[in-house]
């Protein structure tokens, strides 16, 4: 095997550690075991469904692992017995411990969605977004037992566009994520790769999305009205309610119309061009509402569906009161 190839053991479950597994293979590298979370029952009939990750390794014909917990000892026996120069890690969903993490002879790793310090933790991406941040990128860190804690070895950043949504965002960061662990890996094995420290005073918490991060805010500046519809966007989704009816929104972006004098989430105009409803924030800006869906209806342009509902300018959003 050569200087540049190596044993690798790869961890990690969501869309996000795809394109990383995929350029591992593709670099000539020997990826020996793909380690993802265990199926995930979905949908009213809770039918079992693989991770990404699971899909992608079956089809590349990969050995796959899917322990409940990595700290069990029979699955660290497995590891002990593979044997890798090399621990990848993206987007996986497990605390690592110390017993696998000093497993590999050359490094474990770690490809994280954001500019660490700043947002450790599982949605790193969405918060940034969420945030109102504009730029971001992806950190590989020598990995520690703590959470997204250890040295950097090797930034990458880019700017979040005014349409980006956490989906575009994470498909952007990923390809950058991929290159970044290749570049990592040789630069670890050639010994010109230096470990720095992070600074915790700097660090920030991306804690997991929850339903009620969806809420839309309207009382919020329109910059981040919009940050927050794109953060949540697929999941968990943006929402509010008007005229007793709630929707869900797809996409809302910040316009330089003004709204002075109008009350946050106040409706002031159904335009065609550019198409969409335009909405007050809280700072006397707009936002343009582009794509919606109505409960228990279709994706689709939020100027219909206000026509459908028969809005008209004042009308105004009313409060979400979760169950």
């Amino acid at each position: 095997m050569s200087l540049l190839s190596q044993r690798v053991v790869f961890m990690g479950t969501a869309e996000f550690a795809v394109p990383s597994l995929r350029a591992l293979l593709a670099a000539g590298h020997e990826v020996v075991a793909v380690v993802t979370q265990p199926d995930k029952p979905q949908g009213r009939k809770q039918i079992l469904v693989p991770s990404p990750v699971k899909v992608c390794a079956e089809e590349l014909g990969l050995t796959v692992l899917q322990p409940r917990r990595v700290r069990a000892e029979s699955f660290q026996r497995k590891m002990v017995a593979l044997a890798p120069d090399v621990l990848a890690v993206a987007a996986f969903g497990q605390i690592v411990p110390q017993s696998l993490l000093d497993l590999p002879r050359i490094a474990p790793i770690n490809v994280h969605g954001s500019l660490l310090p700043k947002y450790r933790g599982a949605a790193p991406i969405q918060r940034a977004l969420i945030d109102g941040e504009a730029e971001t990128g992806v950190t590989t860190m020598w990995m520690d037992a703590t959470l997204d804690t250890g040295d950097i070895l090797m930034m990458g950043a880019l700017p979040i566009t005014p349409d980006d949504t956490a989906g575009t965002l994470t498909k952007k960061l990923s390809v950058i994520g991929a290159r970044l662990l290749l570049q990592t890996i040789q630069g670890l094995a050639m010994g010109t790769l230096l470990r720095n420290r992070q600074d915790d005073s700097l660090s920030t918490y991306a804690s997991l999305l929850e339903l009620s991060d969806g809420i839309i805010r309207w009382e919020d500046s329109a910059r981040l009205i919009s940050a927050r519809v794109r953060g949540v966007n697929p999941k968990p989704g943006a929402f509010a309610d008007i005229n007793g009816k709630r929707v869900k929104v797809w996409m809302a972006l910040e316009s330089q119309t003004s709204a002075e004098g109008a009350e946050a989430g106040t409706l002031l105009a159904i335009s065609k061009n550019p198409a969409g409803v335009f909405v007050a924030g809280g700072d006397g800006g707009t936002v343009l509402l582009t794509e919606v869906q109505p409960e228990n209806g279709k994706r689709m342009a939020a100027a219909d569906w206000a026509r459908g509902l028969r809005l008209a300018p004042g009308d105004r959003f009313t409060p979400v009161h979760l169950p």
